[in-house]
């Protein structure tokens, strides 16, 4: 949510700052704006509602922003309707200190009721303003520099930030502070950058550092300086991002989607390379040791949107293999029941970003039960990646897509292995039966491959389905999970409304929905509830449903019932979700585009949800 970039260095910051907020549109925004120091060291501010384009008019594509130091925004609205006086960045009257902020304030009310009895007035209805005019509050009232005010707001805040900062004292300086909310610093020929994710400067510098919780930093283009809590500078090691800039664009691609759900059969491959080494599943660098499995007596499951339907998947295949209890639990829901944890049991905590507030929190709050902790995470660095006691990684590479595919299939991947791992070593699963398990798994890419060569089919009936007001999915087992993602991709990207149903609940009320051209997918990849779910369709085609048929090939007398069938590849039936949700995908991607909408930024939604 919210996008945030600053530069300062020897080169014109504006058309920086436009290019890295470009970068992060896939956050979701409603506003963007930036603020420069200009030569006569006075900061020039423009800010605009709407896309980014807008401000890249206003600003001549910011050649008409002149100076080498500033920073820029893209708001996600949270205190304040979308405007452009809403807009980051915020200031204030004097020009003294000039802001943008990630995150939510949650005692902003309160703070801003005490900043007006000492002669403040407010322009906006933002938690950010209040948050910029209380460090100018301690910077002039204790004459003091802005590490201390900084820290002084810092202890005075409740809720979550990624503030980034200039100062009128202090020329050519950027100073930043966090608190839960993701950022990074980068440094490169001269010039040092923040950002609240890689792709905003990854064309810049690869080599950035994480700064942490309840720290605080100063840039300049010589460098970074990071501090703690008490104004102590303390030390931090400089990260070399792997991600190929090139990897973050379109590479010819309409949209960045159908880009990452071709890409699908590399990441997949490169998550399965990199942790089975010689026929063998390798987790040492993870830390995962046979003892640590060995003593696990139940999993949780932690996650939030695909990742959480990636967690149900996960649930299956791991009792399957395992014979371990696992629960699967939304992370927003997980701390507020007051969960009754064993000190032996392991939570997983799933998300792409490595920074979803909710799953974050579900961590900590494992943490504090002395719960062990293990993170399946695509960013190196990311907060979850910090703090868990283990951290398995996808090789998803940066997903730009506000709708998840390819760090989807990835988080698939990792949890096959782990699921295998543990099977193996609790004694579940031969050698023999390891082996091939493995080698099932390495089928994978190349049957994804095949699946995408035939997405001709997906596109033609993609046509009959965007007019739709209601779709429903029904599945059993593996098959209902399928059902879920494949639900929420296509409400997420066309609004059509649709859900997702176990199919054996249809008759216990839901049937009750189902009338003459509704339209309904049915999802028969699982052998032993094939003929169940069969039965279940055509209860609803009785009632005059439309229906389509999601099947491996072999099970052509699906076509008896359904009214347009789509065939994958035969595989293990444990591991049919990595390749049944390659259509359904599909689908939803043509049924966004033959609706006319914005595919990769889709309305109200962000990439990376990192408030509650």
């Amino acid at each position: 949510m919210c996008g945030i970039v600053g530069v300062v260095g020897n080169e014109a910051a504006a058309p920086i700052l436009l290019d890295g907020l470009s970068k992060l549109e896939y956050r979701g925004y409603d506003s963007a704006g930036i603020a420069v120091r200009n030569n006569n060291d006075e900061f020039t501010i423009v800010k605009a509602k709407g896309r980014l384009k807008d401000l890249q008019e206003k600003t001549n594509d910011g050649l008409a922003v002149p100076g080498t130091c500033g920073i820029g925004h893209t708001r996600w609205a949270t205190h304040g309707e979308p405007s452009e006086i809403n807009a980051h960045p915020h200031s204030t009257d004097d020009k003294n200190v000039v802001g943008v902020h990630n995150g939510i304030i949650e005692n902003y009310q309160e703070l801003r009721e005490k900043l007006i009895k000492k002669g403040y007035s407010f322009y906006s209805q933002t938690d950010t303003e209040v948050v910029v005019k209380l460090v100018d509050y301690y910077y002039k009232k204790y004459n003091i520099g802005p590490i201390d005010a900084i820290a002084k707001t810092m202890v005075r805040v409740r809720g979550s930030y990624a503030l980034v900062l200039m100062f009128k004292d202090f020329p050519g300086e950027i100073w930043v502070a966090r608190k839960d909310s993701p950022m990074i610093i980068g440094t490169e020929n001269g010039a040092s950058y923040v950002a609240s994710d890689v792709p905003a400067i990854l064309k810049y510098t690869r080599n950035v550092y994480y700064i942490g919780n309840h720290e605080m930093g100063r840039l300049t283009k010589d460098g970074a300086t990071f501090y703690n809590l008490d104004g102590e500078e303390i030390k931090k090691d400089l990260v070399e991002i792997k991600w190929d800039a090139e990897a973050a664009e379109k590479e010819g691609y309409e949209h960045f989607m159908i880009k990452e759900i071709h890409e699908q059969p590399r990441v997949v491959r490169e998550t399965l390379n990199t942790h089975v080494k010689d026929g063998k599943i390798d987790f040492s660098e993870i830390g995962l040791t046979e003892e640590v499995i060995n003593s696990v007596t139940g999993i949780y499951m932690v996650a939030c949107g695909s990742a959480y339907h990636a967690g149900v998947v996960m649930q299956y295949v791991m009792e399957s293999l395992a014979r371990v209890p696992v629960r699967c639990e939304l992370a927003s829901e997980f701390r507020y029941r007051n969960p009754i944890l064993d000190p032996n049991e392991l939570i997983v905590i799933i998300s792409q970003s490595g920074e979803t507030a909710d799953s974050l929190a579900a961590l900590r709050e494992a943490k504090t039960q002395g719960i062990k902790t293990l993170a399946i995470v695509n960013v190196v660095g990311s907060s979850i990646a910090r703090e868990a006691d283990y951290v398995l990684y996808t090789l998803a590479g940066p997903e730009i897509a506000v709708a998840t595919t390819k760090a989807y299939s990835a988080q698939l991947i990792a949890g096959y292995l782990l699921s295998i791992e543990f099977g193996k070593l609790r004694g579940h699963l031969d050698d023999a039966k390891y082996t091939e398990l493995i080698k099932e798994l390495e089928t994978i890419p190349d049957k994804i491959t095949k699946i995408l060569e035939d997405k001709e089919r997906i596109q033609w009936f993609s046509n009959k389905l965007a007019n739709s007001t209601d779709i429903f999915f029904i599945g059993r087992g593996i098959d209902y999970a399928i059902c879920m993602e494949g639900s929420l991709k296509l409400k997420e990207i066309s609004y059509i409304h649709s859900e997702a149903y176990a199919a054996g609940e249809l008759k216990h009320g839901t049937i009750s929905l189902i009338e003459k051209g509704i339209q309904v997918i049915s999802v028969l990849t699982q052998t032993d509830l094939f003929e169940k779910t069969i039965s279940n369709m055509v209860e609803c085609k009785s009632r005059g449903a439309y229906s389509m048929g999601l099947t491996s090939y072999g099970n052509y007398s699906v076509e008896d019932s359904a009214d347009f069938t789509v065939y994958i590849p035969k595989i293990n039936p444990l591991f049919a979700a990595s390749l049944a949700v390659v259509p359904l995908q599909l689908l939803s991607y043509y049924v966004s585009i033959e609706r006319g909408l914005d595919v990769d930024k889709p309305r109200n939604l962000a990439k990376s949800v990192t408030v509650e």
